[in-house]
C-alpha cells in the first residue's frame, strides 16, 4: 500500500498539483483569517505550510490524522463568513480525536476540489492498510524524518539522532555495528531499503523469539499440530483452535512454500502476534452481538452532557461539532440546553454563563445529519427547556420540519405497551423532556378524537372536564389549545402535581384556582404542541424509590447529580438496582466541575444506571473507561446489562456484592513495550523511562491496581516481564485499563498511552494490546506485549 500511494503521487494530477503547493486563507475564527502556501510533501503523508511558497515550512499535518474532508457548507464557522468567501471555495479538514479542524479557503472552486479529492483518496489509501502496510508506511516515515538534507540517504550522525527521536538510547559502538550490517552498499549511508534491514535489526524482539522457540520441536518452525496445541493451550481459542491455525497460517505466513505445507516460521508468528487476531480485544465482540430486543432499559447507553461545548463549562464554545463528535464516539444521548433567542428563534448554551449560542435549528440540522452515520441505533435528544410559551412553540415546529420522520413522536403502532421499546427501534430520535399528561392519557385523547371526526358529532368544542371548572380562573378558560392537558395535571391528586410533567414544579407559590395564563411565570408552564413530541422519555422529579415505584410509570425517567446518586448507591444500593431494572435514569456531573472534568462512570453502572453522562470533549481516565466500554457490540451506544442488573426483584447490592457466579482469578503478565512515543516530541534527546499500571474497575472489593517496574531510557523496546494477580469478585461488571507512563522522581509520571476494555471482551493468552493517546486515538505502532489468563478462584472452592 505505501508503493500504491508512490505511484498515485506520480500519476494522479490532484497530487501533483498537490505537492506543487497552494496559497490558501487559513480560517480560525470570524476574525482569524490569514494566507499560507500549504503544499504535500514528496511522502504523501504530511502536509506542510508557510506563510509564503518561498519561506522555511513547518508540519501542518499527517495523513493518517485526517479523519475526513468536509465541503464548505458543512462548516459552521465558514457559513459564517459565506458572505466574504463563497462555501464552493471552502473546505474543512476533520482530524481523529478531539484535534480542532482545520477550515481552509481556497482562491477558486477548482482549486479548493483538487485538494479536497486528493486528500481524501489518501485518507481512503491509508484506512485500507493492513497491519503490515501500516508499517511499513510507518518505516518509510522515520526515514524520511531521518534524512534531513532529503538526499535519499542516511549517514550514521543522521541514524543517531533518528535513534533519539524514536525513543532508544543505545550504546554507539552496536548502533554502528548495526548500522554496517545493514550498509550492503559499504557506501556509510543507508538507502532506504537498507533502512527497512536497519530498523528490523533494531525491533528484533527476543521475547518472542524465546515463546516460538519453546512451541517449535526444531526452533525453525511451528508444524501444524505445534501451531494447533498453542492456539488451544495458551491462547485458549478451544474447539476452534485447528480451524483457526489453518486459517492464520494462510493469513499471515510470508512463504508460499510454508502455507503450502501448513506451517508458521518465525516471520510469520510475529505477524500473527501483532495482528488484529493477537489483540487483546476479542473480535468476536466488535460487530453487534447482543440481544438487542430487550426493552431499553435493560441497557447501557453511551451519553453526553452539555454536548453542544468543546471546552469548558462558564466560557466554552458551542457548537454543533460537540454534537457531531459525540455521535462519533457512539454516543446515543445527547443534551440540549434551550433559552430564549433573539428574533423568536431558541438558542442552545450553557445558562447563565459566558458560553457562547448557537441556533436550535442548527442542532437539529446536524442531529438530521449526523444522527445515525456512526449507529443506527435509537438516538436520545435530552431537551433542556427554558423556553417561553411562544419558543416553546418554536422548538416543536423545528423538532417536527427538521426531523421529520426520523423523530418518534407516536407510541409504537398508536398502542401502549407494557414495557419501553428495544433498541431495534433504529433511526428514530426519541425526544426525553417534560410532558403535560401521561402516555395512556395521549392516547385516549387519540382514540377520543377519532371517534369525534368518525361521527361527525357537534359536541367536538365540548368541555371534556367541566369538574374542573371552578379551579380556573376566568382568564385561564381561553387557553384553548392547552387547557385540557392543563386541567388534567390540575385534576391529579395533590401528591402528583409535581410528578405530571413537571409543569408547576418551578412554582412552589402556586395555589390552586390562581391565574395559570402563559405570560405570568411563562418559563413554568409547557406548551403543548412540545410536551406531545415526549412520547417514552418523559422526565419526572425523583423524591424516593418507593414513590417512584408507587407513582410513576416504566416511561418515566429521573435525572441524578453524581453526588446524589452516589449517594443512593452506598446507602440504597439494590433499591437503586430495582429500581433502574424498572425504568431509565440519567446521571449528570456535578455542577462543580465548571472545568468540565468527568467522574468515573464505573460507579454509577455498577448499580445499573442507564444514561451516565459524560464531558466528552475531555480527556481523560473517565473518558478512557467509557470509551473502551462502548468499544464493544459495535460501538452501538448500547450495551446489554447484565441479568441480575435487570431483575426488579433482584437481590444485588454493588456495595456488599453476593456473588452470583464463582469469583475469577486473574493473571497478568506484562512482558515488553514497541515503539512508544515520546512525551514530549519536541525535546530530541529525551527518552522516556517507561512503566506500565494495570488497573481494574469494578464494584468497591474488586478495584485494584499494579504497576511494573521502570526501564530506563528505552521507549523503543523496553522490557519488564512482571507478573500481576487479581481477584475478581463480580467479573461481568468489570473493566480492564493498561497505562504506559514515564516514571519522573521529581513529578508525577507523565501519561504516554493507554487502552481499556471490559473483561468480557479480553481475550486470553499472549496478546498485543495497541496504545491510545490522551484523546483516545491510535498511536500506532506502539504497543505493549502481554500474557493474560483467567480461572476459577481455587482457594474459594476450598473455603
Amino acid at each position: 500500500m505505501a508503493s500504491q500511494i508512490q505511484d498515485r503521487l506520480t500519476t494522479d494530477q490532484d497530487l501533483l498539483l498537490m505537492q506543487e503547493g497552494t496559497m490558501m486563507r487559513k480560517v480560525r475564527t470570524r476574525f482569524w483569517k490569514k494566507l499560507r502556501f500549504f503544499r504535500l510533501q514528496n511522502d504523501g503523508m504530511t502536509v506542510w505550510h508557510a506563510r509564503q511558497a518561498d519561506d522555511v515550512a513547518k508540519p501542518t499535518f499527517s495523513i493518517s490524522d485526517v479523519e475526513t474532508i468536509r465541503k464548505g457548507h458543512d462548516s459552521e464557522l465558514l457559513r459564517d463568513l459565506m458572505e466574504e468567501f463563497p462555501l464552493e471555495q471552502g473546505f474543512t479538514i476533520v482530524f481523529h480525536g478531539r484535534r480542532p479542524n482545520l477550515d481552509l479557503v481556497a482562491s477558486s472552486v477548482e482549486e479548493a476540489q483538487i485538494w479536497m479529492r486528493g486528500l481524501q483518496l489518501l485518507v481512503d489509501l491509508v484506512a485500507s492498510m493492513d497491519h503490515q502496510e501500516q508499517l511499513d508506511q510507518w518505516v518509510s516515515e522515520w526515514f524520511q524524518r531521518g534524512d534531513r538534507n532529503q538526499d535519499g540517504r542516511m549517514s550514521f550522525g543522521e541514524a543517531q539522532r533518528l535513534l533519539l527521536l524514536m525513543n532508544v538510547e543505545m550504546d554507539q559502538d552496536y548502533a554502528l555495528h548495526l548500522f554496517q550490517t545493514a550498509d550492503v552498499s559499504q557506501s556509510d549511508t543507508l538507502e532506504a531499503e537498507e533502512f527497512v534491514h536497519f530498523y528490523k535489526a533494531l525491533t528484533k524482539r527476543t521475547e518472542v523469539e524465546q515463546l516460538f522457540e519453546h512451541f517449535s520441536s526444531d526452533g525453525q518452525k511451528l508444524t501444524l499440530l505445534e501451531f494447533v496445541d498453542f492456539l488451544r493451550e495458551d491462547q485458549k481459542e478451544k474447539e476452534q483452535a485447528h480451524d483457526l491455525a489453518l486459517e492464520f497460517i494462510d493469513r499471515y505466513e510470508p512463504s508460499e512454500n510454508g502455507r503450502l505445507l501448513h506451517v508458521l516460521s518465525k516471520d510469520g508468528f510475529l505477524r500473527y502476534l501483532c495482528s488484529k487476531d493477537g489483540n487483546i480485544f476479542n473480535p468476536d465482540c466488535l460487530p453487534v452481538y447482543q440481544d438487542m430486543t430487550q426493552p431499553l432499559n435493560h441497557y447501557y447507553i453511551n451519553s453526553s452532557h452539555n454536548t453542544y461545548l468543546l471546552r469548558d463549562q462558564l466560557c466554552g464554545q458551542s457548537s454543533v461539532e460537540g454534537y457531531i463528535r459525540a455521535l462519533k464516539r457512539g454516543c446515543r444521548c445527547v443534551e440540549v440546553d434551550v433559552w430564549d433567542g433573539p428574533g423568536g428563534e431558541p438558542i442552545v448554551y450553557h445558562g447563565h454563563t459566558l458560553t457562547s449560542r448557537i441556533l436550535f435549528k442548527d442542532v437539529l440540522a446536524t442531529l438530521a445529519q449526523y444522527a445515525f452515520q456512526f449507529s443506527d441505533y435509537p438516538l436520545i435528544l435530552s431537551l433542556e427547556n427554558h423556553c417561553t410559551w411562544d419558543q416553546q412553540h418554536t422548538l416543536a415546529q423545528h423538532l417536527t420540519e427538521i426531523l421529520g420522520e426520523q423523530l418518534l413522536s407516536t407510541t409504537i403502532d398508536g398502542v401502549l405497551m407494557d414495557k419501553l421499546p428495544s433498541p431495534e427501534l433504529r433511526g428514530k430520535v426519541l425526544l426525553k423532556g417534560r410532558k403535560l399528561s401521561t402516555i395512556e392519557a395521549d392516547i385516549e385523547d387519540i382514540d377520543e378524537e377519532e371517534e369525534l371526526e368518525d361521527d361527525q358529532e357537534s359536541e367536538l368544542d365540548a368541555d371534556p372536564y367541566p369538574e374542573l371548572d371552578a379551579l380556573l380562573q376566568p382568564e385561564s378558560q381561553e387557553l384553548t389549545s392547552g387547557n385540557k392537558h392543563i386541567k388534567k395535571v390540575m385534576a391529579c391528586p395533590v401528591s402528583c402535581l409535581l410528578i405530571c410533567g413537571n409543569v408547576l414544579a418551578q412554582t412552589p407559590s402556586y395555589i390552586p384556582g390562581s391565574s395559570f395564563l402563559p405570560n405570568q411565570d411563562s418559563t413554568t408552564i409547557l406548551c403543548p404542541d412540545l410536551s406531545a413530541l415526549v412520547v417514552y422519555l418523559r422526565t419526572v422529579p425523583f423524591c424516593s424509590f418507593t414513590h417512584s415505584k408507587e407513582n410513576y410509570y416504566i416511561y418515566d425517567i429521573s435525572s441524578f447529580s453524581e453526588s446524589k446518586a452516589r449517594h443512593l448507591v452506598k446507602e440504597a444500593g439494590n433499591e437503586f438496582v430495582q429500581h433502574n431494572a424498572r425504568q431509565l435514569c440519567r446521571v449528570y456531573p456535578s455542577a462543580l466541575r465548571t472545568d468540565s472534568s468527568n467522574f468515573h462512570p464505573q460507579e454509577l453502572w455498577n448499580a445499573g444506571c442507564h444514561m451516565v453522562a459524560m464531558n466528552m470533549q475531555t480527556p481523560g481516565s473517565g473518558m478512557d473507561i467509557c470509551d473502551g466500554f462502548f468499544r464493544q457490540n459495535g460501538g452501538s451506544g448500547y450495551v446489554l446489562k447484565p441479568e441480575f442488573l435487570c431483575d426488579i426483584q433482584s437481590s444485588f447490592n454493588p456495595e456488599r456484592p453476593i456473588s452470583l457466579y464463582k469469583a475469577k482469578l486473574l493473571l497478568v503478565q506484562v512482558i515488553s513495550g514497541q515503539q512508544l512515543p515520546k512525551v514530549d516530541s519536541t525535546k530530541e534527546k529525551s527518552v522516556v523511562d517507561p512503566l506500565v499500571k494495570v488497573e481494574l474497575f469494578g464494584v468497591p472489593e474488586d478495584n485494584r491496581q499494579q504497576e511494573t517496574s521502570y526501564v530506563e531510557n528505552n521507549g523503543f523496546n523496553p522490557y519488564w516481564g512482571q507478573t500481576f494477580c487479581f481477584r475478581v469478585q463480580v467479573p461481568e461488571l468489570a473493566i480492564l485499563r493498561f497505562v504506559v507512563k514515564d516514571y519522573n522522581w521529581t513529578s508525577r509520571n507523565k501519561f504516554i498511552g493507554q487502552y481499556t476494555l471490559p473483561w468480557t471482551c479480553a481475550k486470553q493468552g499472549y496478546r498485543h494490546i495497541s496504545l491510545l493517546s490522551r484523546d483516545g486515538t491510535s498511536l500506532h505502532p506502539a504497543s505493549i506485549f502481554v500474557y493474560i489468563c483467567m480461572r476459577e478462584d481455587l482457594e474459594e472452592d476450598e473455603s
